[in-house]
């Protein structure tokens, strides 16, 4: 059974960093690119950033170019986002995912990031 279990959600302000993890079992980690997705408030889904299974290529949406950074090592299985800058537009339920952007065929259950003062 594909597991994935994303970490490290946060109340944060804005201008703040923060790290997600998202811990992978069931399936074999690096035969796999993997990717980031958020749901804000009342809105839909949102690709947000994907990498490639030897984590060589990594991609961007335009919203979070620049900020956040994905990265994975798959001596442990894990996939991370680095956010930085954060605003209250990131705000949202964020969700590791297997696969790339149109290709997603795994999900995890989200943690929630919300950017206030």
């Amino acid at each position: 059974e594909v597991q994935l279990m994303e970490t490290g959600g946060a109340l944060v302000q804005p201008g703040g960093s923060l790290r997600l993890s998202c811990a992978a079992a069931g399936f074999t980690f690096d035969n796999h690119a993997m990717s980031w997705v958020r749901q804000a408030p009342g809105k839909g889904l949102e690709w947000v950033s994907g990498i490639d299974k030897g984590g060589d290529s990594t991609y961007y949406a335009a919203s979070v170019k620049g900020r956040f950074s994905i990265s994975r090592d798959n001596a442990k299985n894990t996939l991370y986002l680095q956010m930085a800058n954060l605003k209250p537009d990131d705000t949202a339920l964020y969700y590791c995912a297997r696969g790339l952007d149109g290709a997603l065929d795994a999900w995890g259950q989200g943690t929630l990031i919300t950017v206030s003062s």
